[in-house]
């Protein structure tokens, strides 16, 4: 653990530095868009922050690569792969965040990313379903590949909000890390050195990265993640969820009483990403329906309509951040208790979840309610 935390440590401060150096200069060239009519912030804004997420995962992998305790992830090329990969997508993101490029580049952009990173190896070679590889060859590098590209674009859809974005992968990497990490720790418990994998790695990487970018895109924000961050984020996070799919030791899928921590390599990222994969779905039906692009833009996502409905920005994102806590540590639970002990908490949560998400509608019920009675 003191590995992570050190990777953690110095991302974090590279991050927050490298925040305060683009959020300067793009400020001293006035490097920011006009404000569109879906904006919900007044004042213009830069949307480079996706340079510094890139700049801290850089770091990072650089500084791992020159210690011991992660040695053995560097012994393949992977990460090396997956950096090549992060810079091309900050440069896709801040080509497209400047001149507006059209959809479909960006969805083929989008594509050779993903096909660069199955290729060196970030691909889904097994699914734990009774330790049975599921599909051939190609029909994996195709799940892999659709994967990549999907929770890169759920990430990037509900990046509308000051601190949205960064608060929700947050919230569900540092889950995610804790799960990746017990993982191996269930499935090695006497190899200490098993314990630092290529998914707790990326993991922790992008939850510091984003820790420290998270005080500059609190509200009001000064600086966004634009499609250069999101983007970004949005696939370290799939690969991450990839990667963990192929920890396991097939032998390890026989201990029955360990059966459902084998099976959340396919739960965890999908529980963790609950919000933007909803959003992500409810947006591209809403579009198609609509006899338009599935990714044309519009101000009809969840955030907007929790403004819509009267949540301030801050607590249309707690509301964010209430739901990704509820099911993220509920998912994690799940590998320490059984069902029927975790439901009730889980009850509780959601009860909660629900009266955030309606407080203003409750409060203005309540309202009425008191004017009608005087």
């Amino acid at each position: 653990m003191r590995g992570y935390i050190l990777i953690a440590a110095i991302t974090a401060v590279v991050s927050f530095a490298m925040t305060w150096v683009v959020w300067r200069v793009a400020m001293r060239f006035k490097l920011y868009p006009a404000i569109r009519a879906r904006d919900v912030h007044k004042r213009p804004t830069p949307r480079l922050g996706g340079i510094a997420i890139f700049v801290a995962f850089a770091v990072a992998i650089l500084v791992a690569s020159q210690i011991g305790w992660f040695s053995r992830l560097f012994e393949g090329s992977q990460l090396w792969a997956l950096l090549a990969a992060a810079a091309f997508v900050c440069a896709l993101g801040i080509v497209d965040d400047i001149w507006d490029l059209d959809w479909y580049t960006k969805l083929a952009g989008q594509f050779l990313v993903a096909w660069w990173l199955a290729w060196r190896g970030f691909q889904i070679v097994s699914l734990p379903i009774d330790g049975v590889v599921i599909g051939s060859g190609l029909g994996l590098l195709i799940v892999t590949m659709l994967a990549i590209v999907l929770v890169m674009n759920a990430v990037n859809f509900i990046d509308g909000l000051d601190g949205l974005v960064s608060g929700v992968v947050l919230i569900a990497g540092s889950v995610f890390f804790l799960y990746s990490y017990m993982v191996s720790v269930q499935t090695t418990p006497n190899a200490a050195n098993n314990y630092f994998t290529m998914a707790s790695l990326i993991a922790v990487v992008t939850v510091a990265a984003v820790a420290g970018f998270l005080p500059f895109n609190w509200h009001p924000a000064k600086i966004f993640l634009g499609d250069s961050g999101a983007l970004q984020l949005g696939m370290f996070l799939s690969v991450a969820s990839i990667a963990v799919t192929g920890q396991v030791d097939p032998s390890f899928l026989e201990k029955r009483s360990l059966w459902l921590p084998t099976m959340m390599p396919m739960i965890v990222p999908l529980a963790i990403l609950i919000a933007p994969l909803l959003d992500f779905t409810l947006a591209v039906v809403r579009r198609l329906r609509a006899g338009k692009s599935p990714f044309a833009a519009d101000r009809k996502h969840l955030h907007h309509r929790m403004l819509d409905i009267g949540h301030g920005t801050v607590s249309a994102v707690f509301v964010f951040y209430a739901w990704t806590l509820l099911v993220s540590l509920c998912s994690l639970a799940l590998m320490f208790w059984r069902w029927q002990e975790v439901f009730p908490f889980a009850l509780i949560g959601l009860v909660g979840c629900v009266l955030l998400t309606m407080r203003p509608v409750i409060e203005r019920w309540i309202r009425r309610r008191r004017r009608a009675g005087t």
